[in-house]
């Protein structure tokens, strides 16, 4: 069982590691980097192409750090050194100024504004982990093992955390809303520290909250709380294998995490779509079509297939099959086939797309949802690149919120890439280093 006493939520507060502002600029013998182009996705949603554009566009983009290459054409390293590689970088940027820590330790409130106007702020900060299988943080999602690997190795070689992962949780309303929530969402004295628009025309805007009284008013809230991992499965999983491999080194037992109230700020929730290279589309349905209705939408508009595969979703899984000649919707799934190729599951985790599409579709054609090209939420994306690989796009509905916390409440993850909640947190504008005391530790174990 959890020690009851450990498994609590809490972020504490930490001294971050940010891109210089442009105010230290005569104090550098560099330029500081453009902030807005020097910002990057997390890693996992990024393909090749999208990273050489990013460093092309800034070379001290975050994603050096997150994604470093596997070669360097000038020393002729590879493979394992590509950890070293990052753990250099960021050296050398610090030594160079165009990464400096903040003074005081602090919470930081994050606010994403998107195009439509719609916004998300939460608390970031030191999640101190909870005991595996407690109740304080509770993932969803399954996790690859080599996926993980290579973020504990990354993590452990630059002895830092690079990116949030992304919590959500239950806050509260009206009277009965929480501290956290409250400072998260209220307006914050003074400049932020922070205020650039990236390329997609989200604004990000960043303000340390430095208060003692505060954070512990954070704290005694959240305590009594718990957390779902909306994004980052397998950083927390790393997060959780760093503390069990440094037990002497407390601030390994604390990972950088973003914390969302969901009840002031609902998440988006989009989907993942697949894409099998040199798969047809029509190999795929005729599979289907022992266990499911396959409708033929060839010759359908595209917007028409997709708002079908919408409409199908209402009522059970269902998946819209794309190459560059053919188009199937698979809808009214056979509960029985899908029951008995999944006896162990319950009837919530059986109904969901991708338990279908991982479970029985892929299986009957000899093929693995790990060897997919994965597209989030643009399902026009996926069809190009399915498209450009001769292959095979496989649209998903979004999931159900209520679907994932049932899920997890019946004590079951989901399969891997079921959900994508956004907006998600950019990489680079806070980081956390390890090792120079940069975590106050005080206001999780209680000693204010």
């Amino acid at each position: 069982m959890p020690d009851p006493a450990a498994d609590v939520l809490c972020i504490a507060p930490f001294r971050g590691l940010r891109y210089a502002s442009p105010d230290a600029r005569p104090l550098l013998e560099i330029p500081v980097p453009d902030l807005a182009r020097a910002l990057a996705p997390p890693y996992d949603v990024l393909s090749a192409d999208a990273v050489t554009d990013l460093v092309r566009a800034e070379p001290r983009n975050a994603v050096r750090l997150t994604l470093p290459p596997t070669a360097d054409a000038r020393s002729g390293l590879c493979g394992p050194d590509r950890y070293a590689r990052a753990a250099r970088t960021l050296r050398r940027w610090i030594a160079e100024g165009v990464l400096v820590h903040d003074v005081e330790p602090a919470l930081y409130v994050y606010e994403q504004t998107t195009p439509d106007g719609d916004r998300q702020r939460g608390l970031l900060g030191a999640l101190r982990l909870p005991p595996p299988g407690g109740r304080a943080v509770r993932g969803h999602e399954d996790v690859l093992d080599t996926a993980v690997a290579d973020r504990v190795r990354l993590m452990e070689r630059t002895r830092a955390n690079l990116e949030p992962i992304f919590l959500l949780y239950r806050g509260g309303t009206g009277a009965s809303r929480g501290t956290a929530g409250r400072l998260a969402a209220a307006p914050v004295p003074g400049v932020p520290l922070t205020d650039t628009v990236t390329g997609d025309g989200v604004r990000h805007r960043l303000w340390a909250l430095t208060d003692p009284g505060q954070h512990a008013a954070v704290a005694a809230d959240l305590s009594a709380r718990s957390a779902l991992i909306a994004d980052g499965h397998h950083r927390y999983a790393a997060y959780q294998q760093l503390r069990e491999r440094h037990p002497d080194q407390p601030a390994w037992a604390y990972g950088l995490a973003l914390l969302v109230d969901s009840d002031s700020f609902p998440p988006r929730l989009d989907a993942i779509h697949r894409v099998f290279d040199g798969v047809p589309a029509e190999r795929l349905a005729g599979a289907a079509a022992s266990w499911a209705r396959v409708d033929d939408l060839t010759g359908l508009p595209f917007d028409a297939s997709v708002s079908r595969l919408a409409d199908a979703a209402r009522r059970g899984a269902a998946l819209l099959l794309v190459d560059a000649r053919s188009r199937f919707l698979v809808r009214e799934v056979d509960r029985t086939a899908v029951a008995a190729a999944l006896p162990d599951r319950s009837a919530r985790w059986r109904s969901l797309p991708t338990a279908v599409l991982g479970h029985l579709l892929l299986p009957a054609c000899g093929l693995r949802d790990e060897d997919a090209r994965l597209v989030h939420d643009s399902a026009a994306e996926a069809v190009d690149l399915a498209c450009a690989h001769q292959g095979c796009a496989v649209l998903l509905p979004p999931p159900r919120i209520d679907d994932v916390y049932a899920v997890v409440a019946d004590g079951e993850r989901t399969p891997r890439k079921t959900t994508s909640f956004g907006p998600k947190p950019r990489t680079g504008l806070v980081l956390r280093l390890l090792g120079n005391d940069s975590t106050d530790l005080s206001d999780c174990d209680g000693k204010r």
